[in-house]
């Protein structure tokens, strides 16, 4: 697995010291153990795992330059982009949001076993927090990974971005008609968008994009709406 992140990490232009692959490696690793017993990933291949997980997520780091800054990644599951992130960004600030409990605490025991800090895991629903003082609107970056649709997306992350950060979303290359659709209430929730950021994996043809937005306004106090009427408005 390190070989492939080294390489691969340098073909995109990505700067990992040894030090920072090998946390990769490990990270990689404690998934694919712990996956045997818990559903955290369909990728069961380390090669494979390694490109469309870790070099996926790592992919990121090219859409922002984080600095100092936070990020929520809502809905992480095996956490996915926010820990591969925080390993090569150590100056991130990460909070790691997901609903089921015994993803979190892996997500919690994980990074206390790979020695990383300012890592916040945290049990708990998007539509929920996002209402929370203690999560609403105090965030540079939410990103995103394979989560839902674009509307219900930008309703389950632009609370939690202050004015002037940025939402993340992780896409397929074919999600030009769910981002159309989306756009009315992304504007709606305080949301702008910007120019998607499209990209390849190396030994990968697949086409990916990551659909960027900034927030512009303060996201209204009707938002975000109950997880049914999310659902339900999107059914149409």
């Amino acid at each position: 697995m390190e070989s492939i992140l080294k390489t691969g990490l340098a073909a995109m232009e990505i700067p990992a010291e040894a030090r920072q692959i090998d946390l990769l490696a490990r990270y990689g690793r404690t998934v694919l153990e712990r996956n045997q017993v818990m559903n955290l990933t369909a990728v069961r291949e380390p090669e494979a795992f390694a490109r469309r997980n870790i070099l996926d997520s790592a992919a990121l780091l090219r859409c922002f330059e984080p600095g100092a800054g936070t990020l929520i990644d809502v809905g992480t599951g095996a956490g996915f982009p926010g820990m591969v992130l925080k390993i090569l960004r150590p100056d991130l600030r990460l909070t790691l949001l997901d609903a089921t409990g015994k993803k979190v605490a892996f997500l919690r025991e994980t990074a206390a076993a790979l020695g990383l800090h300012d890592v916040r895991c945290v049990q708990g629903r998007g539509e929920e927090l996002g209402r929370d003082p203690a999560f609403r609107e105090q965030f540079d970056f939410a990103a995103a990974r394979a989560v839902a649709a674009m509307a219900l997306l930008a309703e389950l992350t632009l609370p939690f971005l202050r004015v002037g950060g940025q939402l993340l979303a992780m896409k397929a290359e074919d999600c030009e008609a769910e981002t159309a659709a989306a756009l009315p209430l992304l504007r709606k929730l305080g949301g702008e968008p910007l120019p998607a950021f499209t990209y390849t994996l190396p030994e990968d043809d697949a086409v990916r994009r990551v659909i960027r937005a900034e927030k512009r306004a303060p996201t209204p106090a009707l938002y975000p709406r109950t997880w049914a009427k999310m659902k339900k408005e999107a059914q149409g």
